[in-house]
């Protein structure tokens, strides 16, 4: 399976050749992993030079933490956060932009702005916006990544039936919107709804994530620094690196197409000797 997107601005993302990074630009106070690090404009600028220059294919800059027991934040406060620096951005990044937002005001500022891609942390199915984000996202006919999630870690019976009942509303509520599906790509939301042995299981078995109905989505694994690297390894955030790498390299032999990332360099590498060995 392999797709090209072509945006507007003459940027270009294939998806299933080698695998691509996602380097994370965070530009909120409060993130678990790097708050506060790049939340001004000179410090986004020269943290999203050096991920491009260490190999990130796209930056996917968020202003709002997502982190265990966050509160949202209301979409004017978040645009009056994100709107400036990712307008900087924009104008200087040379591959694609991502927007990680839930809330469709947000998205559809972003957008008008020039952001090449949206990050749905609800995959669509945020219970105050209903099918929100699909339309803004089928109106800009934007690819869209959509994250598996849901409120407290308990499902009814195995948890990849019920991670795949989730993708399944989402294809139905793209579908409703109009977004195409060759738009979606599918995140099994690794540290959102599941607890740290839960999190080890989906990676094992990503890739039965992959096919609905006959059609194969691309996978993004977002696993970085992650707590369940802690549980398992009793890891502070700052010595996850490694750890991190190890999951992304598993999940690119479970099918993921995309790896988001904070240490860009370092992964970068490991996926091109994965990718390498895979295809030998």
């Amino acid at each position: 399976m392999q797709r090209t997107y072509r945006f507007r601005d003459g940027k270009e993302l294939t998806l299933g050749g080698r695998t691509l990074v996602m380097g994370i630009l965070n530009v909120t106070p409060d993130s678990f992993s790097d708050g506060g690090q790049w939340n001004t404009r000179d410090r986004a600028l020269r943290h999203m030079e050096e991920m491009v220059r260490d190999g990130a294919d796209i930056i996917d800059i968020g202003a709002e933490s997502s982190r265990p027991g966050f509160v949202p934040m209301r979409a004017a406060e978040e645009m009056e956060r994100l709107m400036p620096l990712l307008e900087a951005v924009l104008a200087a990044c040379p591959v694609p932009v991502s927007v990680d937002t839930f809330k469709a005001e947000t998205a559809r500022a972003a957008l008008a702005a020039g952001a090449h891609l949206l990050n749905d942390i609800w995959g669509f199915q945020y219970a105050e916006e209903p099918g929100e984000m699909a339309r803004a996202a089928a109106a800009a006919d934007v690819p869209v990544v959509v994250m598996h999630n849901q409120n407290g870690t308990v499902y009814d019976g195995d948890i990849i039936d019920g991670m795949r009942r989730f993708f399944a509303r989402t294809i139905s509520i793209a579908d409703a919107a109009g977004l195409p599906r060759e738009k979606l790509i599918l995140d099994p939301g690794i540290g959102f709804g599941k607890t740290a042995e839960q999190n080890m299981h989906v990676i094992l078995r990503m890739d039965e994530l992959i096919s609905y109905a006959g059609t194969d989505y691309p996978l993004l694994l977002g696993a970085s620094r992650k707590s369940f690297i802690g549980a398992a390894l009793g890891l502070p955030v700052a010595q996850r690196m490694e750890a991190t790498g190890a999951a992304c390299v598993l999940g690119i032999t479970r099918g993921a197409s995309i790896v988001r990332v904070h240490d860009v360099a370092p992964i970068a590498r490991m996926c091109r000797m994965t990718d390498a060995i895979l295809g030998a």
